[in-house]
């Protein structure tokens, strides 16, 4: 079970989600391909961009350049429920 943390959003749990599944994007794409899956998963990329930074500020993400980012080791960890997101707070 994930330990879910204040700060954490839905938004954030999809975009983890879907960079551990499919490697790494920019939020364009990101965007793309989730509104693809359904309406209740659609984000604009400014929302998208907003919250990659803010998980890439946590060290869930990295930005690898040119806006794409790639989920890290401590964001797999917390996917799999072996890290508490709680410990990250602060922007």
């Amino acid at each position: 079970m994930r330990m879910h943390a204040d700060w954490l959003t839905q938004a954030d749990e999809r975009i983890l989600e879907f960079l551990s599944e499919r490697g790494n994007f920019p939020p364009s794409a990101i965007r793309d391909r989730l509104a693809d899956v359904g309406e209740d998963l659609t984000y604009s990329t400014n929302h998208l961009g907003m919250r990659c930074r803010a998980l890439a500020d946590r060290g869930l993400l990295e930005n690898v350049g040119g806006g794409t980012y790639s989920i890290t080791d401590v964001g797999e960890r917390y996917l799999d429920g072996e890290f508490d997101a709680g410990t990250l707070d602060g922007e």
